[in-house]
């Protein structure tokens, strides 16, 4: 178990994705994601959601992890951690605010 402390140390974001690219030398399926976060500005992630069409990822709100420590991933520095709930037939659905929230605001 952990305290609300120890969760409250976590720094969820909302951000908009704003390009999508392949990413070849990762070992599990994965896109390289460009995320903006507003006042807090652009990060990179990346995200095995390739259950997704690239296009479908443009303009999308995502909730991420921003204060976790980079990540380097093969070639790539990932910066933030996107979340998503794990899905049965694989792949990740991906939490997103509902209505769309201002770009940067915190998750509680």
């Amino acid at each position: 178990m952990i305290t609300y402390d120890d969760f409250a140390k976590v720094d969820m974001r909302v951000g908009k994705v704003i390009a999508v690219e392949d990413f070849p030398q990762a070992i599990k399926p994965a896109y390289k994601l460009t995320i903006d976060f507003g006042p807090l500005g652009i990060k990179k992630s990346s995200a095995q959601i390739v259950n997704y069409k690239k296009e479908e990822l443009i303009g999308r709100q995502v909730i991420c992890v921003v204060n976790f420590a980079p990540k380097q991933i093969g070639p790539f520095i990932s910066e933030v951690l996107t979340l998503g709930a794990q899905r049965d037939e694989g792949g990740y659905e991906l939490l997103t605010p509902l209505p769309q929230a201002k770009l940067g605001k915190r998750i509680y």
